[in-house]
């Protein structure tokens, strides 16, 4: 093979992996743990029997909680790295996540009392609740080994969907959406490995974790 062509393949996997990189970080940022408990949130309040509610309601339920799992935890992150307590807001490194788990834990905990409070259905301020305990067992197996919160976070979002499926509290058969949620957590755990931030069994793990605290609570 001549010089030409090594330097043509060279530079298409070069382009390739900058390619994949791209996409990873895309799919990371936009399955972010932060926003799993709005995305859980749109999915009950139009594919359960909570159709019912007026737009408004649904509005402020889904915005209340934005504020509460997002925004608020987004701010007091980049308040820790203002403080350099943390050294960046994307958590890489596994001893500087103990303070951010505890922030998520107490918003999540904060979200499930707003919902209770609200008269919301026991499954869906569990769905907040789980997510909460979800973050404890990260943050405790996080002493020792790092497991994917993003994996966390959308394995509690499969378990919500397949919670209200189990439940009859679907507005038709929520397999199909059972499926797609499946397959996009499997396209961020794929971008966990790529961008190198977790193994196979961190994002295995972080799965499991996320479905079982959500589901069987």
């Amino acid at each position: 093979m001549n010089t030409n062509a090594h330097t043509i393949i060279n530079t298409f996997e070069a382009k390739a992996m900058r390619a994949t990189h791209y996409v990873s970080v895309f799919f990371s940022a936009l399955l972010s743990p932060l926003l799993m408990p709005t995305y859980g949130m749109i999915v009950s309040l139009w594919l359960s029997n909570l159709l019912v509610l007026t737009l408004p309601t649904k509005l402020t339920v889904i915005l209340t909680v934005f504020l509460i799992t997002a925004v608020l935890p987004a701010l007091l992150f980049l308040l820790l790295k203002y403080l350099k307590v943390i050294e960046s807001t994307s958590l890489n490194g596994r001893k500087e996540r103990l303070l951010p788990y505890i922030i998520i834990i107490v918003c999540y905990v904060a979200s499930a009392v707003y919902l209770f409070s609200i008269n919301a259905p026991e499954w869906l301020w569990m769905f907040m609740f789980g997510g909460g305990c979800a973050a404890l067992v990260s943050m405790l197996v996080n002493f020792k080994w790092k497991i994917s919160a993003h994996m966390a976070g959308i394995g509690g979002f499969v378990a919500l969907v397949c919670r209200i499926n189990s439940g009859g509290d679907g507005v038709f058969d929520l397999l199909p959406v059972i499926c797609g949620a499946i397959f996009i957590a499997g396209i961020l755990g794929t971008s966990r490995i790529a961008m190198e931030r977790h193994t196979l069994w961190q994002v295995l793990a972080g799965a499991a974790n996320g479905f079982i605290c959500v589901y069987f609570l």
